[in-house]
């Protein structure tokens, strides 16, 4: 099995940039999960970063991706 590849980006959070490494899949359905809202993808990791808790922003990413992606698959149509 070959190693993931990560794709970075920067994201100002709370006026300070800070960069988010994150599979080409994961940034694919936060994107699509931003167009869906009707909001840019930094204004998405915003909120996902205010609700994080203690979890590493890359990993509340992910999860809020798949939750998203999951939710989307169980909707029938």
């Amino acid at each position: 099995m070959s190693p993931a590849v990560l794709r970075k980006r920067s994201i100002s959070l709370s006026g300070h940039a800070t960069s988010l490494a994150l599979e080409p899949e994961f940034w694919a359905v936060l994107e699509a999960m931003a167009a869906a809202e009707g909001v840019n993808l930094s204004s998405l990791i915003v909120g996902i970063d205010r609700g994080r808790a203690p979890r590493p922003l890359a990993s509340a990413c992910r999860t809020a991706a798949l939750g998203w992606a999951q939710g989307r698959r169980a909707r029938p149509g």
